[in-house]
């Protein structure tokens, strides 16, 4: 009997969670030969999902959960999701059934079939705003081009692993994560199975626009070095430039003197080698930060609760022996809010 653990990441989906484990379960029912068990990291929500958490896994025996101290990422919440994964092999997927629960069928299929790992891919973006779409479209191109991995169109996080993919993964214990990237760095074999974008259940997403820019730029920083680069590449042909236009004006001074220089001529070079400057600080910035927030070695998460035996933390377990109590003075949290 092989095993199956489902990572599901939760922030703030105390309206959808109950379905969500509902529908997959009927799913799950139907593949013969693998035992399904849910992992719920609870992102430090801020509505009541750490409280239907508990009460589907008093219900449902196979529902583990992992509470978070505060709001770390969806990223953190799947790396503590995949940490804490003993089974054979490991599914990451949304609360908000925005990842058909239908398609685990087909995932176990190519398991069985060979490959390490089994991919969802997006073949169409219903249901999101025209300038969403645009810039996701093309954030894949320019990361395909710029950087030494290749993520498919659509490419999302939704996919089941074999054992081995995900120690992979593990291995790169890397404090700001992007998992697409990481997934696509690690190899083996995938299966991409294209599917239509499917609209949240229940309430709103998550992301916010400018979360997702953020979400972009570390994932473009995280994969490549061309932004220093073509940095350096700008930076050579403005002094190249500079120094030809030098020569041509000691020889212009030589012959017919002192030219004095137009004001809208030295306005705009100025301000164009300003804005270079400042666009090569930010971007050795970005870089100088992430290399300073890595040597920090912070955890990447910290856990508040969970009823996960022998529970992988993401450092020295100095809090294991306060679950207990921290899971007591929930549950009376909870009783209080009935």
């Amino acid at each position: 009997m092989k095993t199956v653990d489902l990572v599901v990441p939760c922030y703030n989906e105390e309206d959808v969670l109950t379905l969500f484990v509902s529908e997959t379960t009927k799913v799950t029912d139907t593949i013969p030969n693998y035992n399904f068990r849910f992992i719920l990291v609870d992102d430090g929500s801020r509505d009541k999902t750490f409280i239907i958490m508990r009460r589907l896994a008093q219900e449902y025996p196979n529902v583990k959960y992992i509470s978070f101290s505060r709001n770390f990422g969806k990223e953190a919440a799947m790396y503590a999701g995949l940490k804490n994964s003993t089974a054979d092999y490991t599914v990451v997927m949304d609360a908000d059934l925005q990842h058909p629960p239908k398609m685990l069928i087909d995932m176990v299929k190519a398991m069985e079939d060979g490959y390490d790992c089994c991919a969802a891919r997006r073949t169409t973006r219903k249901g999101e705003s025209p300038v969403r779409s645009f810039f996701s479209r093309n954030f894949y191109k320019f990361s395909n081009k710029v950087t030494d991995i290749t993520m498919p169109y659509g490419a999302v996080d939704y996919r089941m692993m074999s054992r081995q993919m995900v120690d992979a993964v593990l291995a790169l214990a890397e404090v700001q994560r992007f998992s697409k990237g990481i997934f696509s760095w690690v190899g083996f074999d995938t299966k991409w199975l294209p599917y239509e974008n499917v609209e949240r259940a229940v309430g709103t997403t998550k992301w916010s626009f400018w979360g997702l820019f953020k979400y972009a730029i570390d994932g473009i920083a995280s994969f490549t070095v061309a932004p220093l680069r073509i940095l350096s590449g700008i930076g050579f042909f403005i002094s190249a430039v500079a120094f030809i236009y030098i020569i041509i004006t000691l020889i212009k001074t030589l012959v017919s003197g002192i030219d004095v220089p137009g004001y809208a001529t030295n306005l705009c070079a100025t301000l164009f080698l300003g804005g270079i400057i400042e666009l090569s600080i930010g971007i050795l910035g970005e870089y100088i930060s992430r290399i300073y927030m890595e040597s920090k070695k912070r955890p990447i998460y910290l856990t508040k609760s969970t009823n996960i035996d022998n529970h992988a933390d993401d450092f020295d377990d100095i809090f294991t022996d306060s679950y207990s109590s921290l899971d007591d003075t929930s549950e009376a949290k909870e009783n209080n809010e009935e």
